[in-house]
């Protein structure tokens, strides 16, 4: 139904565009009709004897108007007809893809797209049409009025845009800048049938335009990327150069379209365009306010290109004498350009080797993208005459930082000019700068400008309360900025005295220590100054990041007159020590032949069709080579080679074009090619058929050889001169490595000649293997998804051939893939999109080919050296029982088997970073299944046989004969045959096999042995090997297990299963810490995919725990064992067990180092590690700058009393209590009854930014029944206790008489090491605070990145995956993701870890926070074993299924107290004494006197239990001692919590005893309200732990 109504929706006009049209007598009488009317004129003007020059000059002009005009209309009709009718023909798609840039042709990380056509005219383009009418009203109009007098009335009556879209038919992400933006190049391409109609009023003359084609690449740049929606803060749009523009002008503007006339036409409005969208000018769209719009609108520059114009050779002559009898030279001079940046040399006469020596500095704003233009020009007094460009990408010269070299000049005979270009950093400090001063003074160059150290950039914003002028009217102010005797202008803001220019100025500094800035604000007639500034730029020097912003008060202004300049000052830095060392090295081009070349010779008019007379043109390093004529052939053989010197510089090309010659005009253009020189280099050798472009068919073969200097040997040459060292009887060759393939697509495949569909299957081809896939239905664009392995004899020498063809009968395309092209390939991938040669332009398939180079054993090559007569891959003693099996994997995964997950890591970010945009509905890799390249080599050396049984018997048994034996191999399906050695019982056969396997359970090598007999064979016995491995499991103990719910211990017993097999432990008696001690084995079939559960429990009913532990994580494990303590799933935090897993090798188990390696590449999710850098901004710098602020409220003195009695006449107390705010967080203290001076000792903790500008804000209340009293307040900033650190001090409260709070306040510091965990974790043990709060130990910082392979939902659907985070009593929950089985969050939190060797984190993942779908148990102790204390990586989730993650960042910071210093000093505050009050003792023993002394100093914070407090005394009493002979006791201190006795006590007791005592220190309430003595609190010191000889004195 949609494609009925889109057909009737289309113009007739294109409807009918493509029938053919019939010949009729209408037709013909209305030709011969025109013709005579044309040949009318000529008749008239020989009648009446006009001039014939005259009329020859009309003719002309009017054959230029029509044929300019004609072609413009055939451009626009093909456009809008291509945009309309989908079945285009590839004729029609080579033209378009003609006029695009090479990187969209040709650059592989370019994604080509094509927006809808029916989104844009339905909701976006109608919006565009308004913007554009403004555009066009508002700022084109006054511009073109502004730019002649003529067209000061000219106005646009009619803007209308049509409904034909802008398309973006190319998107070019750039990776290599700054890391805060996003980078894009999109290639705008615009056929419009637009209607404009302009009207110009003073001449009465009405024009239009109906139809407009513009082509140019734009740069958009997404900056600042911030960390709220939008993400991005602005979006910034320009063209690097301008753009192509094309108009088909109507009315009286169809005088335009006379040649001459439309280029300054189309210039003009070109003109308009440029001085607001083009390089430097941008345009800048905010989406968040408070953006510094002028910074974006005009950022610094990227850098600061010195460009050293040095000398040329070879130059055309131009100035000929004697009219051209006597040959000259000429007169060059050079004009540089970069973007709007123009410097012309001086010329130098007579000559075609100047030698100039001068040195120009430009500004590269923008690279890659931004090129430098050379001109070579002969001085003459009339017009000088042309001798050759040149152009350089400036982007090669950022990465080689140097570039000198020779260019050889285009579009003349001969030429090259010598140019070195430097790449200037911009540096945003001085430390080289007294440096970059003396190198410039050894500088010398030709031009009066010397070096620059330095660039300045002034931002001019505003100014403010500028003067009147002269009659108390207001001034038009604009502002010259002067720097030595460069000076620049603003623009001029009419009728102000508060001007906002918003413009950014650039100058050159030499010498910023001796250089000012001038600047002058005057009125718009450049008379009247309105106020100066000098800013001297050594004031910058001096300034932080070199920069200063702020306003400045004017000179000779009025008094309040001020200006807001931002200037930023840059040294200019030429990395020396960077700079790439580009080795000369040959390069060999071998142009071989040609083949099904475009026909261009036709005859008689085209009706019959002709050849071509093709010959090639190859350009490279600035030199061009041309290759002889072959005539009348389309599959011309030149066989011709071309050798070229190169110096290694990134960006070169190689560029081969093909023209068909012609003796009387222009030689025909037959396609093109380019390929880029870092291709070659790392293949160093490529023999291949290369397609050309903007053709419609042919292809060239080439030979491209890479001749370097040095050459470097890899593993691969190991491997092959292992391999050429073996020789083996079945004359079998070792594979030097497996190809594996995996072939996902096609797209843009050409239909069949009968307009239909082709049944697409592929054919894939290596040596003499061969694979087919299936069939696909009918479709160009057919999908495989199938995946292929190859053994590779020489990846130097073998290719892979890709052929396409229609049902196995028609061929559609082919491609050869050389495997060496993987060898220069990160980890031996080339993932894809090739073009195929054979088919249409576009036609394209996408594939992945995977190198696994074989990696052999170093045990077999340390036996060959050790015993040269053996074989290398034999055993020191061998028989039939144990042939050889050798696994052959990827040398990558076997160098470093604990770095494959970082490596993979790389790998994935590369892929991510060159990801297309979701708006491209083809992906830019293949996404094979995660089976794809899993299989591993099995090699099989048959060497020989012992002791065989004789079957060959003679004269019926009397006489023993032999055998004559050989061997049958089976392993799975395939079975090898060994020869037959005739006669021997101890045959030698030395002969290999190899068989391409993946991993399956239960997978058996079968050796059959067989006497060879002219009927039936004999049998002579058979060997069968399982491929398996064994897991050993030692279960030893638990600890911590829970209760059972009667409260009484468990009996547990623990039942472990593997697959079908369980076993059982004992039941243990009760205990929470059973243990068994018991050990089990299971037959592991399946490494990757089968585990180990744990299942603990009470007496085989009541569940305590589980444990899954899947034998994948065995694979990573040193010597495959894991031996730990694990933590227990449905069990309480700190329940465990211990147990030894032990993975052991069983029979021909190969398997395992592939799943190990080759496994890991494909299986492994998207990244590794977490990406911290694509954390939105404000999360990163929140996430790094959280601290933790402590509070400590101990207590308060001299308190306004506000509970009088009697109404006032008699004072009463306060029942005062505090209420501490920070940051929209609010704690309250506890209340204390009727004191003056309270006592609290409380603490609270909160975490905070570093950067915050809170304050805390300290409120002191007393509690009533009905409104509470105020008692004072006062505040504190928060950075300054960030500064401090640390500060204990008497606050006083404000608003009130009197009152003061004694205060210390911490902003813990954060360290990434555990050295002071134990002391931090004492620290908790030592204080005790009345609000029962427990110190903080660390900071636990989450980042939950992503999960995958999560399974899905009961109802088949994926979940919507949300996950919640637990620590402790605190619960996080991420965002709940729409439906993915590979979630993505980005999100991070934080936790306060009270002990990070006990506590632990639990991730909870869930569908819609209802269907749980996994969870993950993160102990945080582990993170105490990992360096800087961060865990980083993929972990497994538990109740998923086996190959579901989540990958998360957990960030451990101990928090370094500093009362951590205070333990040791004996100065601790809030020391905890059972939470009562603490004791300061003295204990010592003089040895003389053979007696203990103790000394009671004090106590404090005893607990009081009355509004009276406590009558104490402290009691000693040394144990054991039945009749407290030993009992002492201190005086009475009445109604004091912190009372102080100063006592001494002595016991006669000898040194030998002291250590079977403890002395038992109590304090007592001796209050008479009590009938008994009321122990306060008590403590006991083993006196055996104490050193009493040195003696010890502790709270």
């Amino acid at each position: 139904m949609t494609h009925v109504s889109s057909e009737t929706g289309l113009d007739t006009q294109v409807k009918e565009a493509p029938k053919p049209k019939g010949i009729s007598a209408v037709a013909v009488l209305w030709t011969f009709g025109k013709c005579l009317g044309a040949l009318l004129p000529v008749y008239l003007a020989g009648y009446y004897r006009v001039s014939t020059g005259l009329l020859v000059c009309g003719m002309m002009v009017y054959t230029g108007w029509k044929h300019a005009r004609e072609a413009k209309e055939a451009r626009l009709k093909s456009a809008i007809y291509f945009d309309n009718d989908q079945e285009f023909t590839s004729t029609g798609v080579s033209k378009i893809k003609r006029d695009l840039p090479a990187w969209v042709r040709n650059d592989p990380t370019a994604a080509r797209v094509s927006y809808s056509s029916k989104i844009y005219p339905t909701q976006v383009w109608p919006f565009v049409g308004q913007y554009m009418e403004k555009l066009l009203v508002e700022t084109i109009a006054p511009s073109i009025r502004a730019s002649s007098t003529h067209l000061q009335t000219l106005s646009f009556t009619k803007v209308d845009m049509g409904n034909k879209a802008m398309k973006v038919v190319g998107i070019k992400a750039h990776t290599e800048n700054e890391k805060g933006q996003v980078l894009l190049d999109l290639y705008i391409s615009y056929v419009g049938n637009v209607e404009i109609n302009v009207e110009v009023k003073r001449y009465f003359c009405k024009a239009g335009v109906k139809g407009i084609q513009l082509q140019g690449m734009m740069r958009v740049i997404l900056e600042p990327l911030i960390g709220d929606v939008p993400i991005v803060g602005a979006v910034t749009m320009f063209f690097i150069r301008r753009p192509q523009l094309d108009i088909n002008w109507t009315g009286l503007t169809n005088l335009l379209d006379i040649p001459g006339l439309n280029v300054m036409s189309d210039s003009m409005i070109m003109d308009a365009i440029a001085s607001f969208l083009v390089l430097p000018n941008r345009l800048v769209v905010p989406l968040v306010p408070g953006l510094h719009v002028a910074q974006l609108r005009s950022p610094l520059p990227r850098g600061v290109v010195r460009i050293h114009l040095l000398e040329a050779q070879n130059l055309a002559a131009k100035d000929n004498y004697v009219k051209g009898v006597m040959a000259g030279l000429s007169d060059p001079y050079a004009i540089l350009r970069v973007g709007p940046q123009t410097f012309t040399s001086r010329h130098i006469d007579n000559t075609d080797a100047p030698k100039w020596g001068e040195m120009y500095e430009v500004i590269v704003h923008e690279v890659p993208g931004q090129e430098l233009e050379v001109e070579v020009y002969d001085k003459d007094p009339d017009q000088d005459d042309f001798l050759g460009r040149t152009k350089l990408d400036l982007g090669i010269v950022k990465k080689s930082i140097a570039v000198d070299d020779w260019f050889t000049l285009k579009d003349t005979k001969s030429g090259r000019v010598h140019l070195r270009l430097e790449w200037l950093a911009l540096l945003p400090s001085t430390d080289q700068l007294e440096q970059i001063l003396k190198r410039n003074e050894s500088v010398t160059v030709k031009t009066e400008d010397p070096p620059s150290s330095a660039i300045l950039v002034v931002y001019l914003d505003k100014a403010e309360a500028l003067p009147m002028k002269k009659g108390n009217k207001e001034p038009s102010p604009m502002v010259q900025l002067s720097v030595q005797d460069i000076t620049k202008e603003s623009k001029t803001c009419l009728t102000t005295v508060n001007p906002e220019w918003a413009e950014a100025f650039t100058f050159f500094i030499h010498d910023p220590r001796k250089q000012d800035i001038a600047i002058q604000v005057k009125d718009a007639d450049r008379v009247q100054t309105l106020g100066t500034l000098t800013i001297p730029v050594s004031r910058l020097l001096s300034s932080a990041s070199l920069s200063l912003d702020q306003w400045f008060q004017l000179d000779n202004s009025g008094s309040a007159s001020r200006i807001y300049i931002n200037t930023v000052l840059r040294v200019l830095w030429l990395d020396e020590e960077h700079i790439a060392s580009g080795e000369d090295s040959g390069f060999l081009i071998h142009l071989l032949a040609g083949q099904n070349l475009v026909p261009k010779d036709n005859l008689m008019g085209g009706m019959v069709k002709g050849k071509s007379d093709p010959y090639a043109k190859i350009n490279m390093g600035g030199e061009t080579f041309t290759s002889h004529v072959v005539q009348g052939n389309l599959n011309p053989t030149w066989n011709e080679m071309y050798e070229v010197i190169l110096t290694q510089l990134p960006g070169q090309e190689l560029h081969v074009e093909v023209f068909d010659k012609d003796m009387d005009m222009k030689d025909d253009f037959m396609g093109r090619l380019k390929i880029n020189l870092k291709d070659i280099i790392d293949s160093q050798y490529t023999d291949q058929w290369y397609t050309l472009s903007d053709v419609r068919c042919g292809r060239l073969h080439l030979v491209l050889e890479w001749v370097p200097t040095v050459s470097q040997s890899d593993r691969l040459e190991d491997v092959l001169q292992f391999i050429s060292k073996q020789s083996y009887q079945n004359k079998a060759v070792p594979s030097a490595g497996l190809l594996f393939v995996y072939i996902e697509q096609a797209d843009g495949l050409p239909v069949k000649k009968s307009g239909k569909d082709p049944k697409v299957g592929a054919e894939i081809t290596l040596g003499e293997t061969s694979r087919k896939t299936t069939v696909c239905d009918r479709t160009t664009s057919p999908q495989w998804n199938e995946a292929f392995c190859f053994q590779v004899r020489d990846p130097r020498k073998d290719s892979l051939v890709v052929k396409l063809s229609h049902s196995w009968t028609l061929p559609i395309g082919s491609l050869v893939v050389p495997v060496r092209e993987l060898l220069s390939e990160p980890d031996l991938v080339l993932d894809q999109w090739f073009h195929l040669d054979g088919a249409s332009p576009e036609s394209q398939v996408l594939l992945r080919a995977e190198l696994k180079v074989g990696d052999i054993c170093q045990l077999n090559l340390k036996q060959q050296e050790e015993h040269p007569s053996i074989h290398p891959l034999s055993p020191l003693s061998s028989s039939v029982d144990t042939p050889p099996v050798e696994t052959v994997v990827s040398s990558v995964s076997l160098h470093k088997d604990a770095d494959v997950k970082e490596k993979a890591g790389d790998v994935t970010e590369e892929k991510l970073e060159e990801s297309p945009s979701p708006a491209i509905t083809r992906p830019a890799h293949t996404s094979p299944d995660l089976s794809f390249a899993s299989e591993g080599l099995l090699r099989i050396i048959l060497l020989e046989a012992q002791s065989l049984v004789a079957k060959d018997n003679m004269m019926s048994g009397l006489v023993k004969g032999k055998s004559d034996p050989y061997g049958k191999i089976s392993v799975g399906e395939v079975t090898f045959r060994s020869n037959v050695i005739k006669e021997n019982l101890n045959p030698v056969w030395n002969e290999m096999y190899e068989v391409v396997l993946r991993p399956q359970p239960g997978q058996e090598v079968q050796v059959e042995l067989f006497d060879k007999d002219m009927d039936k064979d004999d049998f002579l016995g058979r060997y069968g090997g399982k491929c398996g491995a064994l897991l050993f499991v030692y279960v030893d103990r638990a600890h911590s297990l829970p209760f059972k719910k009667s409260g009484s211990e468990p009996k547990a017993g623990a039942e472990l299963a593997f697959g079908k097999t369980t076993y059982k432990t004992k039941v243990c008696d009760r205990s929470r810490s059973p243990q068994w001690k018991e050990a089990f084995y299971f037959l592991v079939r399946d490494p990757r995919e089968e585990m180990l559960i744990v299942k603990l429990s009470s007496a085989w009913d009541q569940p305590m725990g589980s444990l899954v532990l899947p034998v994948r994580e065995l694979l990573s494990e040193p010597q495959l064992v894991l031996d730990q303590w694990m933590h227990l799933d449905g069990a309480l935090p700190e329940s465990e067990i211990l147990l030894r897993a032990e993975l052991k090798q069983w029979g021909f188990f190969f398997f395992r180092s592939v799943a190990a390696a080759s496994k890991s590449t494909p299986a492994e999710p998207s990244a590794i590690h977490t990406a911290s850098d694509t954390f939105p901004a404000a999360a990163v710098s929140s996430y790094h700058a959280k601290g933790l602020l402590r509070i400590h409220l101990l207590e308060a003195q001299k308190l306004v009393a506000k509970d009088n009695l009697m109404g006032g006449m008699v004072k009463g107390k306060s029942d005062p209590y505090v209420k501490i705010s920070i940051g929209g967080v609010t704690f309250k203290s506890r209340i204390i009854k009727e004191n003056l001076n309270p006592t609290w000792n409380e603490m609270y903790e909160l975490v905070l930014s570093e950067h915050s500008v809170q304050e805390i804000k300290f409120e002191a209340f007393d509690k009533d029944i009905d409104s509470d009293d105020f008692l004072g307040r006062f505040s504190i900033k928060l950075n300054e206790v960030i500064r401090s650190q640390y500060t204990d001090q008497w606050y006083t409260l404000n608003d009130v008489k009197s009152g003061q709070v004694h205060l210390i306040l911490e902003w813990v510091p954060k360290v990434s090491s555990s050295a002071r965990l134990d002391q931090v974790l004492q620290l908790q043990t030592l204080q005790s605070y009345q609000n029962k709060a427990v110190p903080t130990a660390a900071l636990l910082f989450v980042h939950l990145e992503r999960a995958h392979s999560l399974p899905l939902k009961k109802s088949g659907k994926e979940p919507k995956a949300g996950a919640k985070l637990i620590l402790g009593e605190t619960t996080y929950k991420t965002k709940m993701c729409d439906r993915s089985n590979s979630p993505q969050w980005n999100e991070w939190f934080y936790f306060l870890v009270r002990d990070p060797k006990h506590q632990m984190l639990l991730v909870k993942l869930s569908s819609g926070w209802v269907q749980p779908i996994g969870n993950l148990v993160l102990p945080v102790k582990e993170l105490l074993a990992k360096p800087q204390l961060v865990l980083d990586q993929w972990l497994d989730l538990d109740g998923a299924s086996p190959e579901s993650q989540i990958l998360l960042r957990a960030e451990l910071k101990i928090l370094n107290s500093k009362m951590v210093d205070m333990i040791s000093a004996g100065t601790l505050p809030c020391a905890a004494s059972a939470g009562n009050g603490q004791v300061k003792l003295s204990l010592s023993y003089a040895s003389q006197e053979r007696k203990l002394i103790i000394i009671v100093h004090a106590c404090r914070s005893l607990l009081s239990q009355s509004k009276d407090g406590v009558d104490s005394y402290v009691s000693l009493l040394l144990l054991p001692d039945k009749t407290k002979a030993t009992k002492k006791k201190t005086a009475v201190k009445k109604r004091d919590l912190n009372p102080e006795y100063n006592e001494r006590f002595e016991y006669d007791l000898p040194m030998e005893e002291t250590r079977f005592k403890c002395l038992s220190v109590s304090v007592k309430n001796n209050s008479s309200s009590f009938r008994g003595r009321d122990i306060i609190g008590q403590v006991q010191i083993e006196l055996a732990e104490v050193d009493l000889i040195s003696g010890v004195t502790e709270w």
